[in-house]
């Protein structure tokens, strides 16, 4: 029996042993991608497109509620048959406005293919560069401290933002 304890504690020893010995480090997204001019321009585009876009959905919102307001002051002058041609001359536009915002700002929107086709290779770049930091400092795991909301403090001697950055080619 107690050869048994004593195999558990020494195989429970061990583990520990192995996990305090494993390397950990932080990057802050947000303050490499502030730093990274590509990385503006295309967010300032995407900006530029979506607003575009937008203004075409809102255009079409604006043509569906004129339409309800001219139907709402002419109703009691239309025959049954005028009444249901302008309802569904409302619900076919309010209906274009939803198919185009989705065709734009949907979950595969075309929003979405601008935003991964302009940031995309920014993203995987980053990720090269700490891929390679990992593998040449032997680091186990790095956590990204913009988007995780449980680091309460890290210590800024594991933050290896700047070197990211300088991998890149951009200086701190």
């Amino acid at each position: 029996m107690k050869r048994v304890l004593f195999l558990l504690f020494l195989t429970c020893s061990l583990g520990i042993t192995q996990v305090s010995a494993q390397k950990f480090a932080l990057v802050d997204m947000e303050y490499i991608l502030a730093k990274i001019p590509a990385y503006e321009r295309a967010s300032e585009q995407l900006n530029q497109i979506s607003k575009k876009w937008q203004a075409e959905v809102d255009a079409l919102n604006e043509e569906a509620q004129t339409l309800y307001k001219n139907y709402q002051s002419e109703a009691v002058f239309l025959s049954n048959e005028q009444k249901t041609k302008k309802e569904e001359e409302i619900v076919a536009k309010e209906k274009e406005a939803a198919e185009l915002r989705k065709k734009y700002f949907g979950p595969e929107g075309e929003l979405f293919k601008k935003r991964e086709s302009l940031m995309g290779p920014i993203q995987d770049e980053i990720y090269n560069a700490i891929k390679d930091i990992s593998n040449t400092k032997g680091y186990s795991l790095i956590l990204d401290r913009a988007s995780d909301t449980g680091i309460i403090f890290a210590s800024p001697k594991i933050d290896i933002s700047n070197e990211v950055l300088a991998k890149l080619g951009y200086s701190n």
